[in-house]
């Protein structure tokens, strides 16, 4: 009667050890999911200030018509990435095409001066601290749910109801900072 009792507490923790496992990773895949839609909501967020810097930058420098045409078909890229590899790359060059722009904004001493390219210039500055803040959430998120997909016993978990490792949100150091213009 006894080794029925144990054999019976141990199926039972066996069982307990399961859900645990399965909750736990639902749990990290969902904060990672979540995270993720952080990054976007902050993403389209710098998305829409774009037009903005790029109007109000053509009103002085109009002939600069190949700067806007890179800046706004970067952006086009970057909004149509769907997974974080090719988000990352996009947004490197989103942000590349910025620094262009910022460098073109140097030459024109009326647009340095002008509140609104200013105020905006602040906005995506904002934006940008976000956007790094957004990543850093993810990426913790995401090596969590990866730790988990990979460590024994949850990993025997995660491959018997289908959790898969995700990518991380990466950026080169330098790129997803917006660039300072000296005035």
């Amino acid at each position: 009667m006894n080794t029925l009792y144990i054999i019976g507490a141990l199926g039972i923790a066996f069982i307990l050890g399961l859900i645990w496992a399965y909750n736990s990773l639902v749990l990290a895949r969902n904060r990672s999911d979540e995270a993720w839609s952080d990054i976007n909501v902050q993403l389209k967020r710098r998305h829409d200030l774009i037009p903005n810097v790029v109007e109000t930058v053509k009103g002085y420098a109009a002939h600069e018509k190949g700067v806007f045409e890179k800046v706004t078909e970067a952006r086009s890229r970057a909004m149509g990435a769907a997974d974080p590899k090719s988000l990352g790359e996009a947004e490197n060059v989103l942000s590349s095409t910025l620094k262009t722009l910022f460098a073109v904004a140097e030459n024109y001493p009326d647009l340095k001066a002008n509140a609104n390219f200013l105020d905006l210039q602040r906005e995506l500055a904002d934006s940008e601290n976000k956007i790094q803040a957004a990543r850093r959430f993810y990426n913790s998120n995401v090596l969590l749910l990866n730790t988990k997909v990979d460590s024994f016993p949850t990993n025997i978990v995660a491959g018997t109801f289908g959790f898969t490792k995700k990518d991380f949100f990466q950026a080169e150091a330098g790129d997803m900072t917006l660039p300072q213009v000296k005035f």
